[in-house]
């Protein structure tokens, strides 16, 4: 399934950089009961089209739909030695429909395959010593749907310079994984069943984040990927020159490295200008340049816009040929256009109201923020999507 995914890294970024120029008053009394620190709820509708559907070769329709809803609930305590400890509680449930994926089965007019559901709690607890700077965290995730379970770890550490202007930050991730071995229909035997493959993932992530001035804040990331495993998807179909029609096939390792710079210039108090650029490498012989750019601005103390924008380009892999152009000489074949070479346009705004007595004059709704984007790609697929957030604190 395909799904463009806004999140809020940026602002992230932001509010790390307002909390570091502002030290802790340890003399202030920190309640050492666990209470209710911010409770999100986050909805988002997101539909695409296109005609290079995997699914049947490189050709025919990509149109999707896609509803998600999330609950996020943050939860904070203090110890009994004033360190800062923070429960994150999320779950969330996704549906979706595809055109597409109903063709795993060419001569059904409507399939299992069509539709299904995925739900993916996770839970994370971090520790921050405020007085000494540094904070340590662990994290598990889950992630279910009819073919694919995904069970995730995390543990992490950050450790802030002296002067509380930079910070370091290094995590590591592992995902274990089970994919589902759905066969397109003409290439299973009579009677046969799913399979199942593994396929796990391990990532390293390191960051850095420097409060220049009082006007602009740099971030820069670095992250080495490996993956082993069934690596490619079972139902994606790949049609040979000669007409025959085979699985896709792709290496059973991959070693990807994104490196990234993020940056915030802050224009007086009611503009700022957030810039983020990443290359991406992998030993699939495929890489990537993104750029985004945007712009939050306040146009009263309880409104702001953020116009964005994103471009992304990247070559192919050398797995990759379209309909009808591999060949019985290629030991690994994909025709899946997400790895072909391409361009795309992400284009969008956010809407953020965040009143001083409250929405609706309720003071524990903070916040509604409801984004929407476009995205165009030169393989000529198009999609749109609508977030709404709803903050509680």
């Amino acid at each position: 399934m395909k799904r463009i995914i806004i999140t809020g890294l940026a602002l992230m970024a932001l509010f790390k950089g307002y909390s570091q120029a502002t030290p802790a008053d340890s003399s202030a009394y920190k309640s050492r009961k666990l209470k209710i620190d911010e409770i999100n709820l986050v909805s988002s509708y997101y539909k695409q089209d296109g005609n290079n559907s995997a699914v049947t070769g490189g050709i025919g329709s990509e149109e999707l739909t896609d509803i998600s809803n999330t609950l996020d609930v943050k939860l904070i305590k203090y110890s009994k030695k004033g360190k800062k400890q923070t429960f994150d509680i999320e779950v969330g449930i996704d549906h979706y429909t595809s055109a597409s994926s109903d063709k795993i089965d060419l001569s059904a007019n409507s399939s299992a395959s069509s539709a299904d559901n995925r739900f993916y709690p996770s839970l994370s607890y971090t520790v921050e010593n405020e007085a000494k700077g540094n904070t340590l965290g662990f994290g598990l995730s889950s992630s279910t749907e009819f073919d694919y379970q995904s069970f995730g770890a995390n543990i992490s550490y950050a450790k802030k310079t002296k002067d509380r202007n930079g910070e370091f930050s290094a995590r590591f991730q592992a995902f274990l994984d089970q994919v589902k071995i759905i066969k397109p229909i003409e290439l299973r035997a009579p009677n046969e069943g799913y399979g199942t493959e593994g396929r796990n993932t391990f990532a390293l992530s390191l960051s850095y984040s420097q409060i220049v001035n009082q006007n602009f804040q740099l971030m820069f990331l670095a992250d080495v990927i490996t993956q082993q495993g069934y690596l490619s998807l079972p139902f994606h179909r790949v049609y040979f020159n000669d007409g025959s029609v085979h699985q896709e096939a792709l290496p059973d390792t991959r070693l990807k490295i994104p490196l990234a710079v993020r940056a915030s210039y802050f224009l007086g108090d009611n503009i700022i200008i957030r810039g983020y650029y990443r290359y991406y490498t992998d030993d699939w012989k495929l890489t990537a340049h993104t750029l985004n750019l945007e712009i939050p601005v306040k146009l009263s103390p309880a409104f702001s816009v953020s116009p964005f924008y994103r471009y992304y380009t990247q070559t192919e892999t050398k797995y990759f040929k379209g309909y009808g152009l591999h060949t019985a000489a290629d030991q690994y074949h994909t025709s899946n256009f997400d790895l072909s070479g391409f361009d795309s346009n992400f284009l969008g705004a956010g809407f953020k109201l965040t009143p001083i007595k409250g929405v609706f004059g309720i003071r524990s709704f903070h916040t509604v923020e409801m984004r929407y984007g476009h995205y165009t790609k030169t393989t000529q697929m198009v999609s749109d999507i609508f977030s709404l957030n709803l903050k509680f604190k």
